[in-house]
Order: structure tokens, then C-alpha cells, then sequence
């Protein structure tokens, strides 16, 4: 790394490593800060499912050895596509080939985020700060630097890269409030079993749906991958939708995780297929969370005046539903752009920021109204952009 002043960067999301990656590479100077204490502070989140664009984003950022081994770390799917049932008949309904979700080979291609962030922080550990929350930034004549909730300040940087999720308060103060987050109501659990309690669905992407509650539906989606199924040692996941009212945390605490969300998830199946059964009999309650759904501006990416010095990634800019996997993908398009277009100014450069902010926005508008429209007819929403609350 040379002298030069770094690139700050707020949050250790999977954008804000990948970012780092390409800076890395481009032998740009940089500074993560992470709010939590480890990468292994908390859970690491649900399975991803991958486009090919963003494959091509991964592939581009990432040297040939390093993207080889996330390749090798994914998991790839074909078997029976995406199939759809009745949970409560255990009844096909719906069925489509591998192709419709394939992203390369044919193959439904697929990795769980902590093994995404393990190749994506690899070299970079040294230049993370943890337990540092930015709260917002300063400009000073020649840089910029980050403000922490604790009141101290970070180093002088070149620039600042808001990467710190859906609470970002860089990007509340860089867009002056314009950037909002919307809480859909509908909300989800996350759990997990051992592979043997798939076997009975076979391989490929499920969706299992109950529409017989009055209030709405409860569903789940699962990825059932082959290469693994008779490992003892692997656990596959679930994700569980539910719209709005239907899945509840006591006091409204969707911090909550372990037995108590298990038992939540247990109870609003127990009339389900006995086939689908295993899947929540079997699960490892520890493992259980719940998840607000939650979306940015369905319209699009709002402009706010360009600061050169300082703009935003991933779900900081455009917060998304969980309908179609589009949000990590989007993501790390935002790294592969902006890494793109700091390697060829050779660092920051003042008109950087604004032409990353152009391209985004054209990308990232279409994916969050693709991904609301969806989770519309998914998870039964609606944003209304005066009274639906924000987070």
C-alpha cells in the first residue's frame, strides 16, 4: 500500500469487501470500519443466490486463484429446477426448468454469506478497524474523514464509501434525508436442518406455500444442492416468508434468535405435508432468526447534489426485498463499478463519484422496483411512499 490518503469505507458487508478487493489489487490504500467486534460477531445470514450478473461482477473484481476458490465454495443446483407446492396437500404447483434460475453451466448457482465474506476478506484483514460504528462524515479542505458513535474520528481519507447496510447514517447525511428505507410490515425466519431432513424434496430451488390462513400466506424457499446431501456435517437452510401480520416476534423484538424464533416457525406449519415435516422437526433451533422485509423507494434511486468525496454501495443506496435474490447481487455490481472506475483514476478523482452515481442509478432503480414488485404479489405488500413507515 503507498502513502496516499485511503479510501475510507464504512461497514465489512459483503460490498464493502469486495470494494475492498478491487482496491486491493489496484494497490489503492483503504480503510474498512466495522461496527461489530468479529466477522463471527453475529449470524452470517441466509444462502445467496447468484445472477450472472453477479458472477460476471465477482469474476471481474476477483484474480483468477481467488475467484477459483469461491467458485469451488458455491454450490451448484440443477436436478428438478424450481418446483412450487401446496404445503398443506404437498401438491405441485407450479414447475420450471433449471435454465429459468441458472446462472452459468445450467446450473443454479448458490453460496451462504459467511463463505462468500471468508473469500472476499482474504488479504484485507489487516486494514479493518473493528468495533467502529460511523455515525456520519466530515469534508475537510484536502480529505474526508469518518465520525464514530463514540465521538472519535478516523484518519484522513480521500474519499468515504458508505457500505454499512439499511441503518446507514452516511447515507441519511449524504442524500439529506432523500434515501429511505421502508418497513413493508411483512416479515420472515431464517432456520436450518441437517441435509437428511431434505431428502424427501430432492434436488433443486422449492418454494412451499400455505394459503389457507385467512390473514395471508406462509411460505418457505430452500435450495436443496446434491454435491453435499450425504454430509452429516452439513446443514442446509430455509428461508420463511410470511405477509404482513402473520409472523410475529414477542414484544415486536425481531432481534430475537435461537429456540424462541424456532418455535414460531414450528407453530405456523404444524399443519403442513408430513413431507414437508422434517425440515422444521429437525432444525437447528439455535440457528433460527427472524428478518424484517423491508425495500427502498420503489421508484428508483432518488438524486441528492453529487459530493465528490464521498457516495454509496449495496444496501446503503437500495435496500431490497428478498423476492428474487436481486439485492447482493446489485451489490456487488456497485463494487465492481466504482473498484472499476478508481482503478482508472488511479485513486479518488473528482469526478468519480458522479459518474459511478449515474451508472447506479440506472441498474439499481430497475432491480428495486423488479424486486417490490415481486415481493407485491409474494409477500402481499405495499410501500406508500407518505404513510408506509420508515426504518
Amino acid at each position: 500500500m503507498s502513502t496516499r490518503k485511503p479510501i475510507l469505507i464504512s461497514g465489512g458487508g459483503l460490498a464493502s469487501l469486495l470494494l475492498a478487493q478491487s482496491l486491493r489489487q489496484s494497490n489503492i490504500p483503504f480503510k474498512i470500519f466495522e461496527r461489530d467486534a468479529s466477522f463471527t460477531f453475529r449470524a452470517q445470514g441466509y444462502r445467496l443466490r447468484l445472477s450472472s450478473e453477479g458472477l460476471e461482477a465477482i469474476e471481474s473484481v476477483l484474480d483468477s486463484q481467488t475467484f477459483q476458490r469461491f467458485w469451488d465454495k458455491c454450490g451448484k443446483t440443477g436436478g428438478a429446477g424450481f418446483t412450487a407446492y401446496n404445503a398443506i396437500t404437498g401438491e405441485e404447483t407450479e414447475h420450471a426448468a433449471p435454465e429459468t434460475l441458472a446462472s452459468r453451466g445450467g446450473k443454479i448457482v448458490g453460496i451462504a454469506r459467511g463463505e462468500m465474506r471468508k473469500v472476499f476478506s482474504a488479504g484485507c484483514e489487516e486494514h479493518i478497524e473493528w468495533n467502529k460504528h460511523v455515525v456520519g462524515y466530515e469534508l475537510i479542505d484536502s480529505g474526508v474523514v469518518a465520525v464514530f458513535a463514540d465521538g472519535a474520528k478516523s484518519i484522513e481519507g480521500s474519499m468515504l464509501v458508505g457500505g454499512e447496510g439499511i441503518y446507514s447514517k452516511v447515507a441519511k447525511q449524504l442524500s439529506g434525508g432523500k434515501l429511505k428505507v421502508y418497513d413493508t410490515g411483512a416479515r420472515g425466519i431464517h432456520g436450518q436442518a441437517p441435509t437428511a431432513a431434505f431428502k424427501g424434496l430432492g434436488e433443486g430451488v422449492f418454494s412451499i406455500r400455505d394459503n389457507t390462513r385467512p390473514e395471508g400466506a406462509v411460505f418457505i424457499i430452500t435450495n436443496v444442492r446434491p454435491s453435499e446431501m450425504d454430509d452429516p456435517n452439513v446443514e442446509f437452510g430455509w428461508t420463511m416468508g410470511g405477509q404482513p401480520g402473520i409472523i410475529k416476534a414477542p414484544n415486536d423484538d425481531y432481534t430475537i434468535v435461537g429456540k424462541q424464533a424456532a418455535e414460531i416457525a414450528k407453530s405456523l406449519v404444524k399443519d403442513w405435508h408430513p413431507r414437508f415435516k422434517p425440515l422444521f422437526d429437525e432444525m437447528a433451533e439455535s440457528e433460527a432468526a427472524f428478518w424484517k422485509i423491508t425495500c427502498s423507494t420503489p421508484s428508483g434511486v432518488p438524486e441528492w447534489p453529487n459530493e465528490p468525496r464521498v457516495t454509496l454501495i449495496g444496501d446503503a443506496v437500495h435496500s431490497m426485498t428478498p423476492a428474487g435474490g436481486i439485492g447482493a447481487n446489485t451489490a456487488v455490481q456497485d463494487s465492481a463499478l466504482l473498484g472499476k472506475l478508481l482503478h482508472e483514476a488511479g485513486g479518488y478523482g473528482p469526478g468519480v463519484t458522479a459518474a459511478y452515481e449515474r451508472e447506479m442509478r440506472i441498474y439499481a432503480s430497475k432491480a428495486v422496483h423488479l424486486s417490490y414488485t415481486t415481493a407485491v404479489g409474494s409477500f402481499g405488500i405495499t410501500i406508500d411512499e407518505k404513510t408506509t413507515p420508515t426504518i
